[in-house]
Parts: structure tokens; sequence; C-alpha cells
């Protein structure tokens, strides 16, 4: 019985990697010809000095030559024309997609910057063509592209999620100074620490109004809590959730984290205290006294330093960094954005202020 089990997990596991194979290759080539369309129409477009408005004419012939054609729209067409434009340049990308794409020694080690890595290629045509022209429409530098690239294949992002991440700008985490880690942890330790944390959380499932402080923090805490799962989507990968208002026991007082999470990258404890107001220097020697806590009465021997992340609505950037100075636990300060606007179709159909007032009235 058991080697039947065994071999129903064989089976399992060659089924599921074939499919993913397959799914890749139909990525693949989905993405050479969206590149080929796109240098064709860029190229006619260019030579006979033709508008944008000869993409209508070209989709509605394509429908005439293959009734029911899915995918090749106006809009379609100008996106793979904007993907062609936009990798163009990359000889090492251009020549793969329109001469080698199905040869699977086709890598990016010859760059000649050090921006890309040897396997960017397979991630590059891992993710579908809505990732990429997400990504082309929300940045301009290729080092940033790479970034969004590499997160969506390696994290397996939907669009959804890596739209967050782009409203969010999760790239600039890789210049953040809110955060002492290169001060205090090992370099290997640091440098993921730096990866795992955002400068910004996009908390658009949370809609808390302005008011007092002490109040709005729990009902932040309150909103992250029920919506646990988008809340570690937020987060990114590897973060698990140990509970809110974890309590922890000095001598014979009670104290309470906010939030506290475990890295299994980091092999860390993280605690999260929020905060709805701007951040103030005083944040520090309390969560300064949680990490040191955490580190003595709740962290294995095996794991790495406990770290805090004070999640605020706004930071000064000098105060932050004056702060940190003189600590010696690992701590980041994030600022969090949440929903401040309703959709516009509930907005249309709501009446505004003034005569809401009157109708109360």
């Amino acid at each position: 019985m058991e080697a039947t089990i065994e071999l129903i997990k064989q089976l399992k596991q060659r089924i599921l990697t074939s499919r993913y194979l397959v799914a890749k290759m139909a990525n693949a080539e989905s993405l050479r010809l969206y590149f080929t369309i796109g240098h064709d129409l860029d190229a006619e477009i260019k030579t006979k000095a033709w508008g944008d408005k000869v993409l209508a004419i070209v989709a509605a012939r394509l429908q005439q030559e293959l009734p029911g054609l899915r995918g090749f729209s106006t809009s379609n067409l100008k996106k793979m024309r904007l993907f062609y434009n936009a990798w163009a340049a990359v000889s090492e990308i251009s020549s793969s997609l329109t001469n080698q794409l199905g040869n699977s020694k086709t890598e990016m080690s010859s760059l000649s910057t050090n921006q890309f890595e040897a396997n960017d290629f397979s991630r590059f045509i891992s993710i579908g063509f809505t990732h990429h022209v997400e990504i082309i429409l929300k940045t301009e530098k290729a080092e940033d592209r790479w970034y969004y690239i590499n997160q969506s294949a390696v994290n397996f992002w939907t669009v959804n999620h890596l739209r967050s991440e782009l409203t969010n700008r999760s790239h600039l985490n890789e210049i953040n100074r809110s955060n002492n880690f290169k001060n205090v942890l090992p370099e290997e330790i640091s440098n993921k620490a730096i990866r795992a944390f955002k400068d910004q959380y996009l908390l658009d499932y949370v809609n808390v109004e302005d008011g007092d402080d002490e109040i709005d923090e729990r009902v932040l805490e309150r909103e992250l809590v029920l919506n646990i799962k988008k809340f570690l989507m937020s987060l990114g990968n590897d973060f698990s959730f140990m509970g809110n208002q974890y309590r922890i026991l000095v001598e014979e007082d009670e104290y309470f984290i906010d939030l506290l999470f475990f890295h299994r990258g980091l092999q860390s404890l993280i605690a999260f205290e929020l905060k709805r107001g701007k951040f103030k220097p005083e944040y520090i020697g309390k969560m300064n006294f949680y990490l040191s806590a955490l580190d003595d009465l709740v962290r294995k021997p095996h794991e790495n330093p406990s770290i805090g992340i004070i999640l605020c609505k706004e930071k000064d950037h000098k105060k932050v960094e004056y702060s940190f100075r003189d600590f010696s636990k690992p701590l980041g300060v994030a600022t969090y954005k949440t929903s401040d606007t309703l959709p516009p179709q509930l907005k249309d159909a709501l009446p505004d202020a003034e005569t809401l007032k009157k109708l109360m009235e």
C-alpha cells in the first residue's frame, strides 16, 4: 500500500511538471508571436508613415480573414507594438524571441551589464503577456522592469497582485533607507531582510477613517486580521501569521505586540506595531524592548534575531535615520496607504456631503 502511495505521488509530480512545461512553452510561443507582430506593425507604420488608426483596419481585416479570432483587437495590437518597442533594443531578448525561443540553451548570460542574471530570460517567458504590458506601462527603467519580471515569475504573482506591487512601487525597497538592517545584521541576512520588506504597503482592502489614533489603531488591526490573507499577500512571500495582540510576560507584567509573524526565508520572528499617525522617535524604544523580549523568551536557538517593523501613516526619513542610530536591534519603519476613495460607480450613485446632510435633516 505504501508503494502505491509513493507511485501516486511520483505520477502526480510528473503530471504537474509536464503541465507546467506545456503551459510555459505555450506562453513562450505567444510572446514570440506578439513580439514579431509588434515588429511587423511597427515597421509598416514607420516605413509608410501610417498613424495608429491603421491598427483598427488591421484588426477588422484579421477578423474577416479569421472569423472568431480572439486577442487581436485594436487595443491588443497596440499592446503588441508597445511590447516590441520596449524590448527591441535588448538584443538578447529580441534575438531570442524571434530566432531561438525554442532553444533551451538561450540564456542572458552574455549581457554586458550586471543588472541581468543568467536565468532572467527563462523568467521572462514564464510570465504572461498581460503581466508584461502592466510592467511596461508602469515602469520606465530596465532594471525596474526586470525587478517585477523576476518577482512575478519567482513568486507566481497574479496580474492583480502585480498591479498592487506596481502601485506600491515595491522596487524602491531596494534603495530603502528606513531601516538599520545593514548596520546590525550579517550581510547575507541583511540583504534578504531589505528585499523582504517594503517602504510602503498598499492596504486598499482597508478603509479606516481619520480620527482618534488610539481607537483607529485597534480598528486598523482588526481590519488587517479580518483580511489576513490579503495582508499576507501585501507583505510578500514566506510570511506566516502567528497572531495579533501577541502576549509576552516580563517578570509579572504583560505586554502585547500588535501583529507577530515568522519569515521562513529569514528564519526570524517579525513584530509589527501599528500607528495611525506620523512616526515618532519614541516608538523605537518600545519596539526595541519587544524585540529583546522576543529574542529571550520566544525565539528558538536556531533562529536569527527578531525584526521589528513600525507601520505608520507617515514618516520623516531624517527622524527615522536619527532614531535608528544607536540601536542594535534590526528595526524598520514603513508607511501604509489605505482605501480613501470610493469606486467610480458608487461615487456617482451616492449624493454629495451637502445633499446627504439635508436628507438626514
